[in-house]
């Protein structure tokens, strides 16, 4: 799946994916990141994995595109 960068909390190490269609922003943690964390930036487009969660969705496996 695609989705670009909306928000990225390094502090916290997570942050949320904007994915066209979808209702809500899908979360991301840096442990789900196979790209440098501190590479992803807002507004970057990134490729990812959705893994269903007792939170709801969950992206895994981001890569920038």
């Amino acid at each position: 799946m695609k989705g670009v960068i909306k928000r990225v909390m390094y502090d916290r190490n997570y942050g949320f994916i904007n994915v066209e269609g979808e209702e809500k922003d899908i979360f991301f943690h840096s442990s789900g990141c196979k790209a440098d964390f501190q590479d992803l930036r807002e507004g970057v487009e990134v490729e990812f994995d959705i893994e269903e969660t007792d939170r709801g969705k969950q992206a895994t496996n981001v890569v920038t595109a």
